[in-house]
């Protein structure tokens, strides 16, 4: 049996429910797993359901047939295949801690995507990258060649077919236009204590500040920069007993943590788009593994 998830999005109104579940009944699928928020403050509606199609409904004709249901409540939905692997496109710069984690889930199997490029302005990774057989592109980024070098990227993009992009800490700022192009098709990770400590050595900083908190945000990127919407975000509680290389060394943890449970959601189509703001759907009993193993 196949199995599918539908992703709704539309102005919240009675019956959307039962218009979609009727619509799978209809369609001989058997719904697996649900889940629904009806925001009062914006007057939409965001729903993700996981189905198996018992009758050997396709894609195709799921999605065709789905319109007359849809079209009265001006649904935004999309159909997506659970076995079908997004493809990923992974940037990264000099410090390798994300890039080395994901790559290690990607090959255990415990974050199912289809990485098929990793970029880099640096070379430092580039043999990691090899040795895992993916496709490494360095494309060096200065102030005069940036446009270029962001044509190339994009290039890279389309070539693969990727439907999204993963900053892996990319220290470079992606311009307006490329953040536009790939609106909610671009993740990226750094430290929670922005706005404070900008710049160079920020965990350095906060050792110097006694912050008894480090944290780590995943977010989409917007041309406001780290300024878009928040997927996920987590903590460590730290002492004056630690010193400036262990905060650093559990900030690359969460960095690390926080990025692919960001990831992870985004694949499963776990992650609704609300404004400023997203919906997250929590992943089934299990998390991960439940998911991997479908």
């Amino acid at each position: 049996m196949t199995k599918y998830v539908l992703t709704v999005t539309c102005n919240s109104t009675r019956g959307i429910v039962a218009a979609i579940s009727g619509f799978l009944t209809d369609h001989g699928c058997n719904i697996t797993d649900s889940a629904q928020f009806d925001d009062p403050e914006t007057g939409k509606f965001f729903m993700r359901v996981s189905f198996v199609s018992e009758e050997g409904a396709t894609l195709d004709a799921l999605q065709a047939d789905f319109t007359p249901v849809a079209s009265p409540f001006g649904m935004d939905y999309a159909f997506h295949d659970e076995a079908v692997k997004m493809k990923v496109v992974i940037m990264v710069s000099r410090f390798g801690h994300c890039l080395n984690d994901l790559l290690y889930r990607w090959r255990i199997g415990a974050l199912p995507i289809d990485i098929v490029a990793v970029i880099s302005n640096h070379t430092e990774y580039q043999k990691v990258v090899e040795n895992h057989d993916l496709p490494f592109h360095h494309i060096p980024v200065t102030k005069e060649n940036k446009p270029v070098a962001e044509g190339e990227i994009m290039d890279v993009v389309r070539d693969t077919g990727a439907e999204l992009i993963v900053l892996a800490r990319y220290m470079q700022i992606l311009s307006d236009e490329m953040c536009q192009k790939m609106s909610g098709r671009i993740i990226n990770i750094h430290h929670s204590f922005l706005p404070s400590f900008k710049g160079a050595n920020p965990y350095k900083q906060a050792f110097q500040r006694g912050v008894k908190l480090i944290g780590a945000t995943a977010h989409y990127v917007t041309a406001d920069l780290d300024e878009g919407p928040i997927i996920e975000q987590d903590i460590v509680r730290i002492t004056h007993a630690q010193s400036a290389a262990d905060y650093v060394s559990l900030g690359r943890d969460v960095e690390a943590q926080v990025f692919a449970r960001a990831i992870h959601a985004h694949i499963h189509h776990r992650v609704f788009q609300n404004g400023n703001k997203t919906i997250v759907f929590p992943a089934s009993p299990g998390g991960f593994a439940s998911e991997r193993m479908g």
